[in-house]
């Protein structure tokens, strides 16, 4: 099996799997390999595995969605821990022109395998990161709501506008961009915002005049 690119004729071979006869023989030493107790830092063992059984690429097809499920296997042993944060799936799928390139270029050397497991290891190093900022998000958008609802209820206006600054919202908030987002006068909106001021949801920033802004407070 040859995973191929380019027009007849100028073909260009990424990757050429294992003859079909010895697949079983290789499975087996992969799987014996899987269950033994060699002492290996298990998050090596994961890039190992996803990189061993990619390379015997068993079946026609989901070798790929395999291989990282396997890996995703093994950081769930080496974090002791039912509950993941975080997804090697997710991060490599985001990724995949450069695992795609570190791959090939590492099935096409010897039996070195130090920069495909330096990349691995880099990638659980930005999954880890990107899973701790989008929790840390989550908990920074609760607790701005729950400062929100310790008063009475805000109104729709309101509720739109905070939800915006809390999703990736630029710059800082001024009166006129509020009036934008909410569709309002620019009356309503300085109101509006004198509100969440008082709430504490949103706090003035120094400048003012024809400068007067607004961030979410911390």
């Amino acid at each position: 099996m040859q995973v191929v690119s380019g027009p007849i004729g100028r073909e260009r071979i990424h990757f050429e799997a294992p003859p079909a006869e010895k697949v079983s023989r290789e499975m087996a030493g992969f799987i014996e390999w899987c269950n033994a107790e060699d002492g290996v830092d298990p998050v090596l063992r994961a890039a190992v595995a996803h990189f061993w059984f990619v390379t015997i690429h068993p079946f026609e097809d989901g070798n790929g969605r395999l291989a990282r499920a396997l890996a995703d296997l093994f950081l769930a042993r080496a974090d002791g821990c039912p509950e993941r944060f975080y997804s090697m799936s997710t991060r490599i799928e985001a990724e995949r022109k450069d695992y795609y390139r570190i791959l090939e270029r590492t099935q096409r050397g010897g039996l070195d395998i130090t920069p495909w497991m330096t990349w691995f290891v880099g990638c659980l190093d930005r999954a880890i990161d990107q899973a701790d900022s989008l929790t840390s998000g989550v908990l920074r958008k609760a607790a701005v709501w729950r400062r929100v609802h310790d008063g009475p209820p805000v109104n729709k206006r309101q509720q739109r506008v905070v939800n915006r600054l809390l999703d990736g919202f630029e710059g800082f908030l001024t009166t006129s961009k509020y009036a934008r987002i909410a569709r309002c006068s620019a009356d309503t909106a300085l109101r509006d915002i004198g509100d969440l001021v008082e709430r504490g949801v949103l706090v003035r920033n120094a400048a003012g005049g024809r400068s007067t802004s607004y961030r979410v407070a911390d």
